[in-house]
């Protein structure tokens, strides 16, 4: 559905230039939600206005179901981008019109007869659970209500693509979740490819299909979240299942094992039957992940690794990726 090739982006910032975006190639596919992860100034912001071209970038290309957006004319652009709707992190509502009038607003710009706008519109807000709310102001509505009225906006055009910046950063925890239920239920329901970033390793657990780590412009990993997870060494891993300092034990092996949804979470105990083992877990956590359940525990074994080699190979061959920590 979107398809990233070589793309590069460099500003011009206080007398030197600034490489926003260096050489990104990803891929999302149809009807999933990928999510861009990293920290404020890794370029994650500028990667997601490439896409719908509000930034053009330097090199690379950029095709949007099928369509290369980056060799398009100005005028074939902005036909295009009505494909692809866009959320904001601060909503960028119209404060002097209504909910109504601001998802109106869009079909005006898209050219929708008036006759057929108010249809649509109420079709929307009904869509987003505020039917009710048409002829309320943005100073009348909290922060889940004007996100969903931007929802409802972005969805004017009925696109194939939907863009998140950053929703749900500036709202409370219970309506982020009302928020991200709601974008979960818009994915499964008209099949929209979600693209979203954010800092925020909870909506990866709640919300997305795959995802990519970007750091200083750079994608440093990348793909389903439960194949990354299963990765050796992988920085999302990491990130979503933090374990903390490894502790130092004397004649004690510590592993941080990796289970995913095809594990059986009773490995433990196996483990301790089978091999006479007093085995220890020293912290961890398994969480919904990806429609399924995943996580990362850290166990401790009495003596050294060397004594452990069939016990490490069970836990692999149940499907564990098992790293020694020390």
């Amino acid at each position: 559905m979107i398809r990233i090739e070589g793309l590069r982006k460099t500003f011009h910032s206080r007398g030197r230039d600034v490489t926003a975006v260096d050489g990104v190639d990803l891929t999302v596919r149809d009807g999933e939600v990928f999510g861009v992860v990293g920290r404020s100034g890794a370029g994650k912001s500028t990667l997601l206005r490439c896409v719908n071209l509000l930034e053009r970038p330097d090199a690379g290309t950029v095709t949007v179901d099928g369509m290369e957006l980056t060799a398009l004319r100005e005028d074939q652009l902005r036909t295009a981008r009505q494909r692809i709707g866009m959320i904001h992190q601060h909503f960028a509502l119209l404060s002097s019109r209504t909910a109504a009038g601001n998802v109106a607003f869009a079909l005006e710009v898209m050219g929708v007869p008036r006759r057929e706008r108010a249809g649509r519109v109420a079709e929307l807000l009904d869509l987003v659970g505020l039917g009710d709310r048409a002829n309320a102001y943005p100073a009348q509505l909290s922060g889940g209500q004007k996100q969903r009225v931007g929802i409802a906006r972005a969805l004017a055009g009925q696109p194939r693509v939907l863009l998140s910046d950053e929703a749900t950063s500036a709202l409370d925890p219970e309506t982020t979740s009302a928020t991200l239920a709601l974008l979960r239920e818009l994915n499964q329901r008209l099949g929209l490819t979600i693209l979203l970033i954010t800092h925020e390793m909870d909506v990866v657990k709640r919300l997305c299909d795959s995802v990519a780590i970007m750091r200083d412009g750079r994608i440093v990993e990348a793909g389903p979240v439960n194949e990354l997870i299963a990765r050796p060494g992988s920085e999302l891993a990491r990130d979503l299942f933090p374990l903390g300092p490894v502790p130092e034990l004397p004649d004690t092996t510590v592993l941080d094992v990796t289970l995913t949804g095809t594990t059986d979470e009773s490995f433990v105990s196996t483990l301790s039957r089978r091999y006479d083992l007093d085995v220890r877990i020293l912290g961890g956590a398994v969480e919904p992940l990806a429609g399924t359940r995943a996580g990362r525990l850290r166990l401790a074994l009495p003596g050294s690794v060397d004594r452990h080699g069939d016990a490490l190979r069970h836990l692999r061959d149940a499907g564990l990726t098992v790293e020694v920590a020390r």
